[in-house]
């Protein structure tokens, strides 16, 4: 039998909040905590770096403040700097941000947005829609989370932003796996600084051997279904009051902008023509398809900031039009930009040693992960020791550069030196990272920069997810060498 609703002092009926579920009210103490206790990610950042130093005072022997001062200065500017790779992935992000704003694929999202009727079937498109574009493209999937995210929230009369945010971001947790992973196609690229199973072995491992096996996809298909699990009974009763068409604007509403360069009753210039010449982006689309075919279709990071940019510029139709959404898109990339030379300032610590005898931080972390592992616990250990590591280094490649050479030599102490093997070592270092985006900001901030919200109101939901994660991508760790 329901109960009755209760009668206020003045005879009206008032109305019971909504029981709480479990998972609510964990979700409800991560979002206080964090939002207490969160900072900018940037003091994030500084924070870490601090603590390496720390770290390095008290683990590496003999370390001077002046030879940290110099590691840190390598990674940040010097000769260790990561300005390469940091361009790399900003240039994903970018061609990624420009594809979903391309007129047909602007289309498709805006006619997914209209069909959710409520904030669960919101946030579950959001995060099925961002986690189908992360395995294609993990800057397209960054991207798509969020832009669809807005459209969703400004259809619902009742609905909490920063949840449907955190929803399509947290599709983000399958892009190790898909055909962008950074570690997975530095395997296949015997010219990467970022092989280092070919540095150590003179061998390549094939997408085959990676994200191509069943132990890789069959994870993505489980971890999907239990996040969309997450993402429905998490959903929080309460509402944000935000102003909906200044987040969205006319243009995300729907309404089409005109063509460039055409202005009416006014004879266009030969520069404008040129502008507007479609068939130059159908020759830079040919021009880079014609390559990827030659080349065998040889995936890795390079490769795949050519194919989606040329695929951009097709879809964008005219040249002018390409040029002035690459522009827009460049501009969510302003905090990445400002937090890439700390991150390599991190890395350039964790590889600091005062001598050649002197292992460096990076080293002794992950030495005493794996110290005593066996084949059947190493991608397991490396799984742990990744998600350690990704707090100090938020990037796939990076991150594979601190941690593989460890992971990899103690693979082949153990025996190991099959590049199927070998493969699932990386893989499970690549699982370990993208867990941790759940709880590391640094690439909230693209996300936050599209809704314009504060990281406080995103991270206290993924918390959660992060704990999802890391539950089964470890029980697919410990199946992993046995398959």
């Amino acid at each position: 039998m329901s109960s009755s609703p209760k009668t206020g002092p003045h005879g009206a009926t008032a109305v019971e909040a909504p029981r709480k579920t479990l998972i609510q009210r964990f979700t409800d103490l991560c979002v206080r905590y964090v939002e207490r206790f969160m900072p900018d990610p940037f003091l994030f950042a500084v924070i870490l770096t601090l603590l390496v130093v720390v770290m390095i005072v008290l683990w590496v022997p003999h370390a001077s403040p002046q030879g940290i001062l110099e590691g840190w200065y390598q990674g940040v500017w010097g000769t260790n700097n990561i300005f390469t790779f940091a361009l790399q992935m900003v240039l994903i992000l970018v061609s990624g941000y420009t594809l979903a704003e391309a007129p047909a694929v602007k289309r498709g999202l805006i006619w997914l947005a209209s069909k959710p009727r409520n904030q669960i079937e919101g946030a579950l498109m959001c995060f099925g829609a961002a986690a189908v574009a992360n395995i294609l493209n993990w800057g397209l999937g960054l991207v798509v989370g969020a832009l669809l995210g807005r459209r969703v929230f400004a259809r619902l009369s009742k609905a909490n932003f920063g949840y449907m945010i955190a929803a399509g971001y947290m599709g983000y947790m399958l892009w190790t796996n898909g055909f962008s992973s950074s570690i997975a196609l530095a395997n296949t690229d015997p010219t990467s600084k970022l092989n280092v199973i070919y540095t150590a072995t003179h061998q390549l491992v094939p997408l085959e051997l990676t994200i191509l096996q069943p132990y890789s996809w069959v994870t993505v298909l489980v971890v999907t279904a239990a996040l969309a699990l997450l993402i429905w009974k998490m959903a929080p009763h309460e509402t944000d009051e935000v102003d909906r068409e200044a987040l969205l604007g006319a243009d995300a509403m729907g309404a089409q902008p005109p063509q460039a360069g055409a202005r009416p009753g006014v004879r266009r210039s030969f520069a404008e023509r040129l502008e507007g010449l479609w068939i130059l982006n159908v020759l830079l689309f040919l021009a880079g398809a014609t390559y990827f075919v030659i080349s065998g279709f040889n995936l890795n990071i390079s490769s795949m900031v050519m194919l989606f940019t040329i695929l951009a510029a097709l879809l964008h139709g005219t040249p002018i039009r390409f040029i002035r959404a690459f522009t827009d898109a460049a501009k969510t990339c302003g905090p990445l930009l400002l937090q890439y030379p700390l991150y390599g300032g991190i890395v350039g610590l964790l590889a600091y040693a005062p001598d050649t005898h002197t292992r460096p931080l990076q080293a002794v972390i992950s030495a005493s992960i794996v110290a005593g592992a066996t084949t059947a616990t190493l991608p397991f250990l490396n799984f742990i020791g990744s998600i350690i590591i990704s707090l100090f280094v938020p990037s796939g490649g990076g991150h594979w550069g601190v941690q593989g050479p460890i992971a990899v030599e103690a693979a082949r102490q153990l025996g190991e030196n099959s590049p199927a093997y070998l493969g699932k070592v990386s893989m499970s270092v690549a699982a370990g990272e993208a867990v941790a985006n759940m709880i590391q900001p640094f690439w909230l901030l693209p996300v936050l920069a599209i809704a314009k919200l504060s990281v406080r109101k995103v991270m206290g939901y993924t918390v959660a997810a992060f704990l999802v994660g890391s539950v089964i991508f470890g029980i697919a760790m410990l199946i992993m060498p046995h398959v």
